[in-house]
């Protein structure tokens, strides 16, 4: 018999996958089958597959040690000895982190970069704290930002928040808003809604048109619908303060509609922008998100932005 009390940021984890993580070398249907005849108690009590687990729940599995121990081979370990754990944290409770994501920095560790990311750091920040409490469960960022995209990233802690923060998101109910310099004078608002197709092998993205080469039979389930809202906060000379409301979160979205009406963003060479000074990246700042359940947070923007925005004579007051 083995005995488990499950931790806090294992809480909201549906039962079956939870004992999937923890036993990973024996199959789901026999997960399943564990649970149906009553080999796995919660609380003293049978529960249905898809019991989503509170923190402090006794857990019970009727199993000898060897073959527990024996499925149980493969579990990740944790290890964060060297990593920088600096993070900037605008908020934080027992389930959810807010963070600010610096320039220059991956949100998730890909082949060029596998320790420095925002993801290893919290990691990182979370261990030294002693909140890393399970090796089943690892906190997560609900959203993502492209590496010169600065601002605000959400986490969950637990796997609870986690799956509500990727709720509201794919429910478009979470309110994300971002500030950028784009080039030329722009007024008033819109909304942008050009359709996009990405290619993954040159990473960039197009909006869907007369100058788009797109397979309408073997290639459109690469096509996706986007939507991007706008409002000028300042119009300098030769360059505008915008913030942006993204309603879909399509790759590299705002950069793709922006170079579209012919307003690239100041420094985007990659879409239409041009080099300023020794910017050569889009600046872009995710710095306010609107929870559906009222919280709001705000992230200020980079000191590059700022100077820059002075350099154009634009004063960004937030």
């Amino acid at each position: 018999m083995i005995n488990r009390k499950i931790t806090n940021s294992e809480g909201g984890k549906r039962l079956h996958r939870f004992l999937r993580n923890l036993m990973p070398n024996i199959p789901l249907g026999q997960i399943y089958k564990m649970i149906d005849t009553g080999k796995v108690k919660v609380n003293g009590k049978r529960k249905k597959q898809d019991y989503e687990l509170v923190a402090g729940d006794e857990l019970v599995l009727y199993v000898e040690e060897s073959a527990y121990q024996e499925a149980s081979i493969g579990q990740k370990k944790t290890k964060y000895v060297g990593v920088n754990a600096n993070v900037d944290v605008i908020y934080e409770d027992a389930e959810l982190m807010v963070v600010n994501k610096p320039v220059g920095m991956l949100t998730h560790p890909d082949q060029a970069d596998q320790k420095d990311t925002l993801v290893n750091r919290v990691h990182a920040y979370l261990y030294r704290k002693g909140e890393l409490d399970s090796p089943l469960f690892m906190p997560a960022t609900a959203n993502r930002l492209d590496r010169n995209t600065s601002g605000i990233v959400l986490v969950g802690k637990t796997a609870g928040m986690l799956h509500q923060l990727n709720q509201w998101i794919q429910k478009h109910e979470l309110q994300k808003y971002y500030v950028t310099i784009a080039e030329g004078r722009l007024a008033g608002e819109g909304t942008l809604s050009g359709d996009l197709i990405r290619d993954e092998k040159m990473n960039r993205t197009h909006v869907v048109g007369a100058k788009t080469n797109v397979d309408k039979h073997g290639g459109a389930e690469q096509v996706k619908t986007a939507e991007t809202r706008y409002r000028v906060l300042q119009t300098g000379a030769s360059y505008s303060l915008v913030e942006i409301e993204l309603i879909s979160g399509r790759t590299h979205q705002i950069r793709t509609h922006f170079q579209d009406i012919g307003h690239s963003l100041l420094g985007d060479i990659k879409y239409g922008g041009k080099r300023f000074g020794d910017v050569n990246h889009q600046l872009l700042h995710a710095w306010r998100i609107v929870l559906p359940d009222g919280r709001e947070f705000k992230a200020p923007l980079p000191v590059q932005m700022r100077t820059v925005a002075d350099r154009v004579g634009l004063n960004p007051n937030f």
